[in-house]
């Protein structure tokens, strides 16, 4: 019903090195990426679209935390979009629904990817944001302020971001057709007109950027970890 892919592609410029094998509360960062789409009922297969240097080490975690639903770990491209349009054209025919997320996002849970899955049924289109609460200033080159930006009805966008199966092909085949580069999938997806229903979140999703990160993602999972399950 829902393939999820995970992009893993990415050279990890601003960390200086490869963020997504950083180990956080004793897993790499793709390792806990892997298991909430592993975990979540909804997922039948995954596609991690990674580094073809990496594929092996990808392989060993998946086999180490016996991982059923990765289906294939495919080689990604030079940007971000390449890497998921790769994926998308890997897809299955059978492939009914799509979800796209970034590898470098070990907070994600399976209860984020149901809650987007289920209004992706709805509308065609979903994805997980969160509102910005922080003051915006837009500045010049020389990073002096030149105007407050109203941040009412502003959204940072996250993963996973999950489309129809036709929708999402049809957006990279358009972005490539007119020679574009987009951000996220529902970048390319608003292009062709579409509605794209924002699914707020409230809990920790924050994307591994910076060696700050590690510790903070290491503090979340461990709480998350010592939390009682209910009854």
């Amino acid at each position: 019903m829902l393939t999820a892919i995970l992009v893993a592609a990415g050279n990890s410029e601003r960390m200086g090195f490869d963020k997504l094998f950083a180990t956080i509360a004793g897993k790499p960062v793709i390792a806990h990426a892997i298991r909430a789409f592993e975990r979540a009922g909804s997922v039948d297969g995954i596609i991690v679209v990674g580094r073809e240097n990496r594929h092996a080490e990808i392989k060993t975690i998946v086999r180490d935390e016996n991982f059923k639903k990765v289906r294939s770990i495919i080689p990604g491209g030079k940007d971000r979009q390449d890497s998921v349009r790769a994926g998308v054209e890997y897809l299955d025919a059978a492939a009914r629904y799509v979800a796209v997320h970034d590898a470098a996002r070990p907070l994600v849970t399976s209860e984020q990817i149901e809650r987007v899955f289920e209004q992706s049924r709805v509308h065609g289109a979903a994805a997980l944001a969160e509102p910005i609460n922080e003051t915006v200033k837009r500045a010049d080159t020389a990073l002096l302020v030149t105007d407050s930006v109203d941040r009412h009805q502003l959204y940072a966008m996250q993963t996973p971001q999950i489309f129809e199966r036709q929708l999402i092909d049809d957006a990279y085949r358009a972005v490539y057709a007119d020679a574009v580069s987009v951000t996220d999938e529902v970048s390319a997806v608003e292009r062709l007109c579409r509605k794209v229903l924002l699914v707020l979140n409230d809990d920790f999703n924050f994307k591994i950027t910076y060696p700050r990160d590690l510790p903070l993602a290491e503090f979340v999972l461990t709480q998350r970890a010592a939390k009682p399950v209910a009854n």
